[in-house]
């Protein structure tokens, strides 16, 4: 047989092969109901040389006929981050049974990158859009293209309601409370906070959260124990912060017993600054992220954190898309929705009850 340009063997090769024409390998193989006066012997010949030479059906040819791609767009704002790819598995785990291929991309956090994978959905036709949202969505204009083209979109961890797009997110005050009332209840009373980034959706709702548990249990959080990380492109930017903050506190001699932090990178990044100022958690000092991505179940000690539902989610995210698309196939306009997913206290290692004193560390004492 002579190479063939494209690669991919044809219904025109296995015609050949059978010496039957192309209309009969087509009606076979496609198992229309024609195939079924065409004489058995010919139907096995056809299917052993398909399977022989290993056919698979074009899916691009099958798609311009139906005038459907089969296809989701999944643009994760940088998938290094290990929050990301719990949420990108559960998409791909609900969009699986409808047989829909999930398009994944990474924008690496780069605003140029993201605008363009935009783009490059749009112009393969993807039927509908999940977005692994972050800041970076307050900078593009593209979502509004995608609105225009009667695309569906729904946002992972975003609330764009107000922008009528459909969004999935964690109830964020209520893990800021969860993740203070449980280092209260543990008898801490002074506590560090390392506070997210101001450009982060999340990071307001989960300071607001933290405040209102320690105001219900009549306790003033200590101004001079804040810490606030600073926006960056780079996810590890949240660990080297924690790190920064206990280094600060440590050198300024305060006095605190736990440290509750944004996320669990940053609690990964204060518990390497204890170690280094020799303390150990959580004997000196108790920890709490927020996320529960795999490092804090693994690390040593492992991290007490709030729990997000981040696979559920992602199969949440996919369900609303596969109902947006048969919406719009009928000519009807889906729903505007929002949810709210519930955070989880997660108690691990991390976490102990509070000593008689909340430890002072003076300069001079750090290892």
């Amino acid at each position: 047989m002579a190479q063939r340009k494209s690669g991919h063997v044809t219904l025109l090769d296995i015609s050949q092969a059978c010496g039957c024409s192309v209309s009969t390998v087509s009606i076979v193989l496609a198992e229309a109901p024609l195939s079924q006066k065409i004489a058995s012997e010919t139907r096995e010949k056809v299917r052993a040389m398909a399977q022989r030479l290993g056919y698979h059906p074009d899916a691009f040819a099958r798609s311009l006929r139906m005038q459907r791609s089969q296809t989701i767009g999944v643009l994760a704002y940088d998938l290094s981050d290990p929050y990301c790819m719990p949420i990108a598995a559960g998409i791909q785990a609900g969009l699986e049974p409808a047989q829909y291929l999930p398009l994944l991309m990474d924008a690496r956090s780069r605003r140029g990158l993201f605008d363009s994978y935009l783009q490059m959905i749009l112009e393969r036709r993807a039927e509908g859009v999940i977005i692994i949202a972050s800041w970076i969505l307050d900078e593009t204009d593209l979502l509004a293209d995608l609105e225009k083209n009667h695309v569906p979109i729904i946002i992972v961890s975003r609330d764009l309601t107000g922008r009528g797009v459909s969004s999935i997110l964690v109830d964020n005050d209520a893990g800021g409370w969860l993740a203070m009332r449980h280092l209260l209840e543990l008898g801490h009373r002074r506590i560090a906070v390392i506070r997210g980034p101001e450009q982060l959706f999340d990071s307001a709702p989960r300071w607001a959260g933290v405040q209102r548990a320690a105001a219900a249990c009549g306790v003033q959080l200590d101004p001079q124990l804040a810490y606030q990380l600073q926006g960056s492109d780079d996810p590890v930017s949240s660990f080297e912060g924690g790190q920064a903050c206990v280094e600060r506190l440590v050198k300024a001699g305060r006095s605190f017993s736990a440290v509750l932090a944004f996320d669990d990178l940053a609690a990964l990044g204060a518990m390497r600054g204890l170690y280094e100022a020799g303390l150990q958690v959580p004997r000196d000092c108790s920890v709490v992220g927020f996320d529960d991505v795999l490092p804090a179940s693994v690390s040593t000690p492992s991290i007490t954190t709030i729990r997000q539902p981040l696979n559920q989610m992602g199969q949440l995210a996919a369900t609303w898309m596969l109902e947006g698309v048969k919406t719009r196939e009928r000519g009807r306009v889906s729903k505007l929705r929002v949810h709210k997913a519930q955070p989880e206290l997660v108690v691990r290692s991390s976490t102990a009850k509070a000593a008689s004193r909340a430890m002072r560390i003076k300069p001079s004492e750090r290892s």
